[in-house]
């Protein structure tokens, strides 16, 4: 079992944590750390750590946003669609497979990936369970198992219950990495996530 740990707190729907997803699972393995992935509801976390919704924000928050995804989006080469068909999206059907797939060892931080990539690069609407059966099979994961264990009430309870300790834990936002109690907030702060890696 690694003995570096890192906690990642998501919702599958951010465009932050698709940029930062693939550099995340770089930086794990390189300093052979494990990545705990943790969906979580924002719909509860942002009214209770003073955040709003996107389409709540101020249309100058709104427009920045635009502007810095537009810059990231260049600077890692990551060709994502900047206003997909089905934002936002109901998640909890694939919030709960991802947390399945991190039960049974079947590679839950790429599968997170993949339901982003979904949204972000393919226009698919991953509230439909169709859609996340296929997502998790083209990723060779076992579809049909990962949807049945989604399904189940005590996963929900679960993921509600995870983001009650997402907020014990200070985290208001998406992506959030949290290491040795230390919260790291956004993808554009893995490079001091590193930095705290290598110590």
């Amino acid at each position: 079992m690694a003995s570096k740990t890192i906690d990642y707190y998501l919702t599958l729907i951010s465009p932050w944590a698709y940029l930062g997803s693939a550099r995340l699972a770089e930086i794990a393995g390189r300093h052979g750390a494990e990545v705990r992935v943790l969906p979580v509801n924002y719909g509860e976390i942002f009214p209770r750590t003073g955040g709003l919704p996107l389409a709540k924000r101020a249309p100058e928050r709104q427009a920045y946003r635009m502007m810095e995804l537009k810059r990231w989006k260049d600077h890692l080469g990551i060709p994502i669609n900047l206003e997909p068909a089905f934002f936002p999206a109901p998640e909890l059907t694939a919030a709960c497979m991802v947390m399945a797939a991190g039960d049974t060892g079947e590679r839950p931080l790429e599968l997170a990936q993949a339901f982003g990539r979904a949204i972000w690069e393919q226009e698919r609407n991953i509230a439909e369970e169709a859609v996340c059966e296929e997502v998790a099979r083209e990723t060779g994961h076992d579809a049909a198992d990962l949807l049945a264990r989604a399904q189940d009430p005590a996963m929900h309870q679960r993921y509600a219950e995870q983001s009650e300790a997402a907020i014990a834990r200070g985290v208001f936002g998406a992506p959030s990495y949290v290491y040795k109690d230390e919260l790291f907030w956004g993808q554009d702060r893995l490079e001091f996530l590193d930095r705290a890696l290598a110590r």
